[in-house]
């Protein structure tokens, strides 16, 4: 393990143990009773759960195991050679504005969707909206068990619940982020899938992954949990930066 951390970059190693720091504490706090996902994770803007504080809590939390194993390993794989050849100021820099940058996107979506809701909410007459803020605060944080809906709007107020209620977590924006820088630095790299077991160029890969990002951003399924636009945000912001960073440079792997 020692030679393993030891032959890291060292932003690398610490985002690394960094997060599984907080996937072990998140974990032994949620089997204590203490609703660590809904005070660290990230909320909407117009939530009554959103503090600022989560725009940096939000990418050091994970779902699962699958989660943070995937997220983790992309990190040390793609984000190792983005810190070698930018060195440690400029990576974390990286990082952290790809992070960030799939949070504004994401969370800017679901304010305007949360605002459309709450107008149509009022259009159809509900004026509860102030009680049921209230009530969504307080079972995220675990001062009530429930509590009751009383409504001819029941759809509407469903999606209104969810709107504010679910957090997004986890470094997947970042991510993304590195997956792009690496893709657009060393665009012929071939690599070996895991599933399946095939070589392809990183450029390929990188297209291929944000192209299913930005097609199930447009699909909103109801029932996928994944943040999609967080993903294509984290991208988004990635590409733009080393494209600025690397304008003048023309070698390429």
């Amino acid at each position: 393990m020692n030679n393993i951390l030891g032959n890291m970059p060292p932003v690398v190693k610490n985002l690394l143990i960094l997060n599984v720091i907080m996937f072990i504490v998140t974990s032994l706090g949620e089997m204590q009773g203490i609703p660590m996902t809904s005070m660290l994770g990230g909320y909407v803007f117009n939530s009554p759960l959103f503090e600022p504080y989560q725009m940096v809590s939000h990418f050091f939390m994970h779902g699962g195991l699958f989660h943070i194993f995937f997220n983790m390993f992309a990190l040390v794989i793609f984000g190792s050679a983005l810190e070698q050849v930018w060195g440690p100021k400029r990576f974390f820099i990286f990082y952290v504005a790809t992070a960030l940058g799939a949070f504004v996107l994401h969370q800017l979506v679901g304010y305007f969707e949360v605002k459309a809701i709450e107008e149509q909410l009022r259009a159809a007459g509900y004026n509860d909206l102030y009680e049921l803020r209230e009530n969504i605060y307080q079972l995220r944080m675990g001062e009530i068990s429930t509590f009751n809906i009383i409504s001819g709007t029941d759809s509407l107020v469903q999606s209104y619940i969810a709107g504010i209620s679910v957090p997004v977590v986890g470094a997947s924006g970042a991510v993304y982020g590195v997956l792009v820088g690496f893709g657009y630095l060393f665009p012929n790299t071939k690599l070996m899938l895991l599933f399946p077991p095939i070589p392809i160029k990183a450029k390929w890969l990188v297209i291929i992954m944000v192209g299913i990002a930005f097609f199930n951003s447009l699909e909103r399924n109801p029932g996928d949990n994944i943040a999609h636009l967080a993903h294509l945000g984290g991208a988004v912001v990635g590409f733009i930066i080393v494209f600025f960073w690397q304008k003048n440079k023309r070698k390429f792997y």
